[in-house]
């Protein structure tokens, strides 16, 4: 069995923290708010506390933070 097959195995509910993150529904995954591609919880590392959204990676970051004009709501 994959972390993606049996109970938990879906999208969880997570809130963003600073350096941290707590989970409200468990699942295996996040999506990426950029891209939507599915993070598995134990490789996620990229999130905005202020917008709750968790990325993919460094670059799918600071897409977000250019297309909201450098600000971080």
């Amino acid at each position: 069995m994959n972390r993606f097959e049996g109970p938990g195995a879906g999208e969880a509910r997570v809130r963003y923290l600073d350096a941290d993150f707590q989970v409200i529904s468990p699942g295996a995954f996040v999506r990426c708010a950029v891209t939507g591609r599915a993070i598995p919880l134990d490789e996620l590392k990229y999130w905005s506390v202020e917008r709750q959204e968790p990325y993919v990676d460094a670059a799918a970051s600071l897409k977000r933070y250019r297309e909201m004009g450098g600000r971080a709501d």
